[in-house]
């Protein structure tokens, strides 16, 4: 479909009062309260000049480091093409002209569009001159009229006054506007807070490149979405007498957010009057104000010197102790949302998404990315769309497990263990030990068929796909948003260096092939040098962890005869169910207090690599932290899977360690159970210990909080930053621990799931609750976090695509080894009584219990017995000619676990790079959509500079040329 210039200028005029409207709301995102109050916040002086009610602090020197630049920029006078009495002069003689008084549209209009309506009852308003509510939220300066940005806290009694001065001082001289307040609750807490003027705005969204939208959208699909009215009418009644989704939000409480209806481009102060400005307060979201706000307080000095830089050093020697944006007012309120509608977007979020009882509904993403920004809502579109995809894997493995219930009962194993009351199997440690009879263990081996049945191939290969689809989909999902959110053009590349790279390799510059100018480099030699280094530390880690699981072994062979031989009888009879026990829970121990040590290694290792970006640090930390738990979690894990029970030997040549200790043996029915037992027990309890540390630690900090200054004051109202401040901060390493806690739960969902099918389920119970756990820690019990930007998860999705590869591998290997299902498959098959018949049925498998089990002479063992026990093994009896050595069954079992692991994985593999091959990362229409519009844009920007230039000559009484000039 092609689009001629003037049928493209014409469906793209900036006519306020139709096209540029969906563009205009998208700039406000306030609730009705906020939205009816925005005259609050526009300024009729210039907000260049100082506030009356500043203390202690002026703007004047900030000023006269402007003059210059804004005589420069006072050149560049601009006016839209359809908004005659709309002018916007960058100087400093002439202010900015508030749209709000002059525009031929009514304004509540836009709040129309996305405030719920009740027609029965007219919601209350904040009056216009109410500045009570205004400023005890925290959101404006002592004069009504410029909002807070950004607040930092310091102690009056911290002797580095110098550096905060000189800090403050280079903060005015870039263009910010800083506002001193003592706190009401703690006299020796002084605030200071931030506000970012629109000249400064424009100078460093233009250094930044930030992304601002300039002209409404005009879809190729628009055509064809017309010839579908009329199908689309008849599914709108199909719609009305269906009933409604109940997970699905009520979305006339929500801005109109999920529509992005306006083409983006880098902000220029050159084009100024390309872009869509209805109001300079609003034009900049405050995520943006935030974000550029840290971008400047990150790359001012306190001190001479190439080092003394950014608020993160000066937090780090304790100049400050805190920085922060704030949040937007209280999360909650004494009117309902329903009729007097939100007060603010953190209300909103509150009752909409992080409330338990909305635990149901669909997560409102694109308030979330507003509130908090893409980074965070990008982590939140994951977990939710990880969480969704959980359902049909949990479903088919509580199918599995059931299969495993209703058939325990009629297995021919459990069976056959069950009845064999005259079957004594030897001992299983060398002192307290006695001979157990084998229908003892007829519990265990029912318990053992729930998870080692008929099902369990097809749902490893299920999960193996499963995990396979959910990453492809993801791809998909991530795609949409990003287009949606404006990321496609956002590039790492447009990241800054980070302060620490800068200081330490300013004297090592070389040309930045990209833009082509200067910038700090560091060497190969001394790159290559640190990750040795940090290498080594990993390594080094990674044994500490072996060590504590090889002691963790030796306790299980020591404690082993302890409970052997313990009074109680419960335990004596059970004493290896016991011993995994305290095991397990003795390993999780380790694993916790490891877990502390491992977080102050990795972030001194990742520092000492010195990364050049803030995205490059957070990945090395994370792959570090991944390692470390990864490791340090499935260890105890992989050894109960494929090494308890394998290298014991034999009775009367057990192998012992340090000759000294006899390994440890499976249980008669097999070590599937001590598997299921170890996975169960740390899932279980890590997902407590983590919720925990996530919401009751800041529950309880944020109590003592309140509780101290109740105490110390009595009728004072807090204002909003204070109350900001008595908050817990977010976590220094930001969506790291987020991140790294649903990554391990997916390695324990996928790796290991042939042995523990009810994982999925558990991880899905848990994540249910952990979104909203989430939702609430960021909302009501933390600091409201820096809006970062991002394009997709970083690489964490790299890790989940290698957890992917290696649990096809492990559950390859967890079938043929752990499990018993390629010894009964051999026996059905080779030696059983169907073994000539090509046929299956359960009586297949009769004897297959006294075929796996080898004889042993009672009198070797020197107990003063006689007679034969049983072990489970493939050895010659006693009366072969070969005692005790392997039979020809154990090396036909042996070539089959092989033959197995090499057709399960080449089939798993297959299947899954089959999968990835037929779905695209992005969607056709998409991708047809990125396309056109960006063929769009270059002509729309050529349109509007010609029609600007246009417009110039008519003022001036040129002739007006249809073509540049």
């Amino acid at each position: 479909m092609n689009i001629s210039k003037s049928e493209i200028a014409k469906e793209t005029s900036l006519k306020p009062s139709r096209r540029s409207l969906p563009c205009l709301a998208q700039s406000y995102a306030y609730s009705k309260n906020l939205s009816q109050s925005t005259s609050l916040f526009q300024s009729t002086e210039s907000e260049s000049q100082a506030p009356t009610s500043v203390t202690s602090i002026s703007a004047d020197k900030a000023e006269q480091v402007n003059t210059e630049e804004g005589r420069k920029d006072s050149v560049l006078r601009c006016s839209f093409a359809d908004l005659s009495d709309f002018c916007l002069a960058l100087g400093k003689d002439k202010d900015y002209t508030d749209e709000s008084e002059h525009a031929n549209y009514d304004r509540s209009r836009l709040i129309k569009d996305f405030v719920p309506q009740n027609n029965s009852e007219p919601k209350p308003r904040l009056p216009k001159n109410d500045m009570n509510y205004i400023a005890s939220s925290g959101l404006l300066f002592k004069d009504g009229k410029k909002r807070i940005d950004y607040i930092l806290v310091y102690r009056k009694s911290n002797i580095q006054y110098d550096k905060r001065n000189t800090f403050e001082k280079n903060l005015r001289a870039e263009g910010l506007m800083l506002e001193k307040e003592p706190a009401v609750a703690n006299p020796d807490i002084m605030f200071i807070k931030i506000h970012i003027p629109w000249d400064t705005l424009c100078k460093y969204a233009e250094r930044l490149n930030i992304r601002m939208p300039f002209r409404k959208k005009s879809y190729y699909t628009d055509q064809r979405s017309k010839s579908m009215g009329r199908v689309q009418k008849y599914f709108r009644r199909i719609k009305k007498w269906m009933s409604q989704n109940p997970m699905v939000l009520d979305k006339s409480a929500f801005p109109d957010l999920e529509e992005s209806d306006c083409y983006t481009g880098p902000f220029s102060r050159a084009r100024i009057h390309h872009f869509i400005i209805n109001n300079k307060d609003t034009f900049f979201s405050n995520a943006t104000r935030s974000r550029i706000v840290y971008h400047m307080l990150q790359h001012t000095k306190y001190e001479n010197g190439i080092s003394k830089v950014g608020i993160c050093k000066l937090i780090n020697n304790g100049s400050y102790i805190a920085a922060f944006p704030p949040h937007e007012g209280a999360y909650k309120s004494n009117q309902p949302i329903k009729t007097h509608g939100p007060q603010n977007n953190r209300h909103l979020l509150y009752e909409r998404w992080a409330r338990w009882g909305m635990w149901y509904k669909h997560q409102p993403l694109d308030l979330i990315r507003l509130y908090f920004g893409e980074k965070i809502g990008l982590y939140f579109a994951w977990l939710g769309w990880y969480t969704g995809m959980l359902i049909p894997a949990a479903i088919v493995g509580l199918c599995v497990f059931f299969y495993g219930i209703l058939t325990m009962n009629a297995s021919q194993v459990s069976q056959e263990i069950c009845k064999a009351t005259e079957v004594f199997m030897c001992p299983l440690c060398d002192k307290n030990c006695s001979l157990q009879r084998l229908n003892e263990s007829c519990i265990y081996a029912k318990v053992t068929y729930l998870f080692d049945n008929g099902g369990t191939v097809f749902f490893a290969i299920f999960m193996a796909i499963w995990a396979t689809v959910f990453l492809e989909f993801w791809k998909r999902r991530r795609s949409t948003l990003t287009y949606t959110w404006d990321l496609i053009e956002w590039e790492e590349e447009e990241e800054t260096l980070r302060p620490q790279f800068e200081a330490k390799y300013y004297k090592m510059e070389r040309v930045n092939p990209i833009s082509g100018k200067p910038e700090p480099h560091q060497p190969s030699s001394d790159k290559v040098t640190r990750l040795l280094v940090s290498i080594s530390g990993i390594f080094f880690m990674i044994s500490l962890v072996i060590t504590a699981v090889f002691a963790v072994v030796v306790y299980r062979l020591i404690v082993m005869e302890q409970f052997a031989s313990f009074k109680w009888n419960f335990i004596k009879q059970h004493w290896q169910f016991a011993t995994s026990a305290a095991a397990v829970c003795i390993n999780f121990v380790i694993i916790m207090a490891l877990n502390l040590a491992y977080e102050k290694i990795a972030y001194l290792l990742t520092n000492l690599e010195y990364p050049r970006t803030e995205s490059e640090w957070e990945n090395s930390f994370a792959l570090k932290m991944f390692l470390f738990q990864f490791v340090n979690l499935n260890s105890s894990i992989f050894y109960i899977a494929f090494f308890l029970g394998r290298f014991v030997g034999h009775p009367g040549k057990y192998n012992k360690l340090f000759n000294r200790w006899r390994l440890e043996e499976c249980h008669p029915s097999g070590c599937l159970i001590d598997l299921c037992l170890q996975m169960g027990v740390i899932m279980f309890l890590k997902q407590i210990w983590n919720n925990f540390m996530e919401l009751g630690y800041p529950l309880i900090q944020n109590w003592w909080s309140r509780h101290k200054i109740k105490r110390g004051i009595q009728d004072a109202s807090i204002p909003q930053w204070e109350n900001d401040w008595n908050l817990q901060p977010m976590n220094i390493h930001g969506l790291m621990d987020e991140y790294l806690e649903m990554v391990l739960q997916f390695g324990f969902t996928t790796i290991f799931v042939a042995a523990f099918p009810l994982a999925p389920l558990l991880a899905l119970l848990n994540n249910i609750i952990e979104i909203r756990l989430d939702a609430y820690k960021f909302v009501t019990q933390w600091r409201r976090p820096l809006p970062a930007r991002a394009t997709d998860i970083g690489i964490w999705y790299g890790i989940l695509e290698g957890i992917g590869i290696l649990a096809v591998i492990t559950n390859a290997f967890v079938i043929a080894i752990t499990s018993d299902y390629i010894p009964r498959f051999v026996y059905e098959y080779k030696y059983g009584p169907c073994a000539s018949q090509f046929e299956y049925s359960e009586s297949c498998l009769t004897g297959y219990v006294n075929n796996s089990l080898s004889f042993f002479d009672l009198s070797e063992l020197g107990m003063g017995k006689s007679g034969y026990c049983r072990y489970r093994d493939y050895r010659g009896p006693p009366w072969s000619s070969k005692p005790y050595e392997f039979t020809l069954q154990y090396w036909h079992i042996l070539a089959a676990r092989l033959a197995f692991i090499i057709v399960f994985e080449h089939l798993v593999f297959g299947i899954k790079s089959f999968i990835a091959y037929l779905i695209p990362d992005v969607p056709k229409n998409l991708y047809d959509r990125i396309r056109r519009e960006k063929y769009l844009v270059q002509e729309m920007m050529y349109e509007a500079e010609l029609e600007h230039l246009q417009q110039q000559r008519r003022k001036s009484g040129h002739p007006v040329h249809h073509e540049w000039p």
